[in-house]
């Protein structure tokens, strides 16, 4: 009997150190399980697949804010609105000229019909996001309003959304002042072929007063865009109300009195 019960108890000791053991190598593999980065596939019409890594441990708000607009097809059909050759190739709006962002409908499911901000993430506005801008490298587009005013830091730092555009040459003049938030990996061939297409002054120049020859005449166009998490989640970034500019001009020049 009382072999019988050390036989017992020997058992229970054994399940006890195996399931211990396999508490324990889960929660070690977990630890250091490499958790691959996003993979964006950009299809462009007539061009071909532009392939990106995306880099959440630099640029999180960046990152998740991409991911959620192209995994609900925000910007299926957005057109290549500004192009500069030996400079970038940009896109994100849906009016197709860079005058209209993303809404927070289109960031999520019951959102409101108006559009939003996200914070920039580079290190003039605090982030320590050190990836320079050399060819290939992805960042968001924003608004400059210090042109207007040095007091509008800020509001200028933290207005990127949905718009964003590819490097096609080095440019270090905007090292820690726009946020890189992914590089392409396959696809630079595609992205070159996009930055020859014909440009030309926008036709509004007279009233904006951008005689930037960035234009193009036949805008390559997003079939779709579509990223591959590799099993991680990523949530809704948060957001901001964007800055009213014209109700700053207003309020500062006495315009319309």
């Amino acid at each position: 009997m009382k072999n019988f019960k050390k036989v017992i108890w020997i058992i229970v000791a054994i399940i006890l150190v195996i399931l211990i053991g396999g508490v324990i190598f889960g929660y070690y593999k977990k630890l250091t399980m490499e958790v691959k980065n996003p993979i964006a596939e950009i299809e462009v019409e007539n061009f071909g697949t532009i392939k990106m890594e995306l880099y959440p441990e630099k640029a999180p708000e960046s990152v998740a804010n991409f991911i959620n607009l192209a995994n609900r097809g925000f910007y299926n059909g957005t057109k290549f609105h500004r192009i500069v050759k030996d400079f970038m190739i940009q896109t994100g709006s849906k009016d197709g000229e860079g005058k209209e962002n993303a809404k927070l409908s289109d960031l999520k499911e019951g959102g409101e019909e108006k559009e939003y901000t996200i914070k920039g993430e580079f290190i003039a506005n605090g982030i320590n996001n050190n990836i320079k801008f050399e060819e290939g490298i992805v960042g968001i587009a924003r608004s400059d309003y210090m042109q207007y005013s040095p007091e509008l830091k800020e509001e200028s730092y933290n207005s990127g959304c949905s718009q964003f555009f590819i490097m096609t040459k080095e440019n270090k003049g905007l090292n820690g002042l726009y946020t890189p938030f992914g590089k392409v990996i396959e696809g630079m061939d595609i992205v070159h072929k996009i930055e020859n297409v014909e440009v030309k002054v926008p036709e509004d120049s007279k009233e904006t007063g951008n005689t930037e020859k960035s234009t193009p005449v036949n805008p390559p166009v997003i079939k779709s865009i579509k990223v591959e998490t590799n099993g991680a989640k990523y949530d809704l970034p948060k957001t901001y109300e964007p800055f009213d500019v014209m109700s700053w001009f207003y309020k500062n020049y006495n315009m319309g009195q």
